[in-house]
């Protein structure tokens, strides 16, 4: 008999979300079959089997969270009485197939066929009663889309439970009426679940502070504008997203002020300085705040921040980030500013040291050498643990991060 138990998939994990079974008792299966589904605060992964057989029982229900080291189900091999317990292995974060062999990559895309398709758009296809298999997906790369789940359940001949039949018109009415003064619920699982627990851990144990900068965006946005117009390699403009400057500020703002690059041990009363600049960005997903993280931004070029950047947002917004992607940040940025905010006291991503949110650029008159001038401003928070820094220190890193996204120029020769 083989017992498959959850494991670790993340750092620091200690539990998880049971999401949905994608088997039940007496089902049989092939190695890497998905098995369950599992929400964590990080990912949404899929454990696949570690061998083919049957699936002899289920110990765990859906919507339950369960610790690492829980046993979720039980499976019985092929053609042997096998008593020996195997712990099955890391799980599968659910990712699009990467390029390989036709008929590995064939296999792959029917076995995991569910994995080319979101969390909660699997979600909407349970609900609707749809098979999630016999849909075709007009996504990136064949992905099933909440529209395709919709509409192939639209197309169906069979029939819903929510169909209203004409004959019954009134009563249906009358029972819509009296339901609409009832207030509507939620589910509080998942995604959102685990958001509010690492907030709620965050904001308990780090004693915040918030300090606020106004910055002059003037500068930036021009040049900004000219690398757009202009690309001397082949005279054809690239567009570089403001945060990608971002990025880069605070790495080199954070060589001269590492203590906001650190995370705190506790337990042995030291605080470690990490060597790399690993910048996570605040990303509003399908299923709530998610955080991929742009690693080594000490090696790389504002361009090629811009384009990893970019493509994790993207991935993170179609479910599609892998374990690794979400792990390892040293510091978090959350640009809000396209939503219109005007500012915030944001929670620090535990067991990071800061965050830094920048909110609305807008035209506003500003005195320079006793001149009224109109120039493009930007409020900026920065929350930091004062258990590790102080308010001088927050405002000479943020005095040193304004320096260089108000002379960009300065920002360039740090670079060469």
């Amino acid at each position: 008999m083989v017992e498959v138990k959850l494991h670790d998939i993340g750092e620091g994990m200690h539990e998880g979300e049971i999401i949905h079974f994608f088997v039940k008792p007496g089902d049989t299966v092939s190695i890497d079959q998905p098995l369950v589904e599992v929400q964590t605060d990080k990912v949404t992964a899929e454990l696949p089997s570690p061998i083919a057989g049957k699936v002899t029982d289920i110990l765990v229900k859906e919507g339950e969270t369960v610790t690492v080291g829980t046993v979720l189900l039980t499976l019985q091999g092929e053609g042997s009485g096998q008593e020996s317990i195997t712990e099955i292995d890391s799980p599968k974060v659910v990712q699009e197939p990467t390029a390989q062999a036709p008929e590995r990559e064939a296999s792959i895309a029917i076995l995991n066929k569910r994995v080319m398709a979101a969390p909660y758009t699997r979600k909407i296809a349970r609900e609707h009663g749809v098979d999630i298999e016999k849909v075709t997906g007009t996504g990136p790369a064949g992905r099933i889309t909440e529209q395709d789940v919709l509409s192939f359940a639209k197309g169906s001949t069979e029939p819903k439970a929510f169909e209203i039949h004409a004959a019954a018109e009134p009563a249906v009415k009358l029972e819509i009426e009296n339901r609409s003064a009832e207030a509507e619920e939620i589910p509080f699982r998942g995604r959102r679940r685990q958001i509010a627990k690492k907030m709620t851990q965050s904001l308990f144990t780090i004693p915040h502070v918030t300090h606020f900068e106004e910055v002059d965006m003037t500068n930036l946005l021009e040049l900004k504008k000219q690398m757009k117009e202009l690309d001397p390699n082949n005279n054809k403009g690239f567009n570089v997203s403001v945060a990608a400057f971002f990025v880069k500020a605070i790495q080199l703002a954070l060589q001269d002020f590492p203590i906001f690059n650190s995370k705190l041990d506790e337990e042995k009363e030291v605080i470690r300085l990490e060597k790399q600049v690993n910048i996570g960005i605040a990303t509003d997903a399908e299923d709530g705040l998610i955080v991929p993280v742009i690693k080594n931004v000490e090696r790389r070029t504002i361009k090629d921040i811009n384009s990893d950047m970019k493509e994790k947002i993207m991935k993170a917004k179609e479910g599609r980030l892998t374990r690794d992607e979400l792990t390892g940040g040293t510091f978090t940025i959350s640009n809000v500013g396209p939503l219109g905010s005007m500012g915030a006291t944001p929670i620090i991503n535990h067991p990071e040291v800061a965050l830094m949110a920048f909110h609305k650029t807008k035209k506003m008159p500003v005195i320079i050498n006793d001149e009224i001038q109109i120039r493009s401003m930007t409020n900026l928070s920065m929350s930091f643990d004062h258990r590790i820094a102080d308010g001088a220190t927050a405002v000479q890193f943020t005095n040193r991060f304004k320096e260089l996204i108000e002379n960009p120029s300065v920002m360039v020769l740090e670079l060469i």
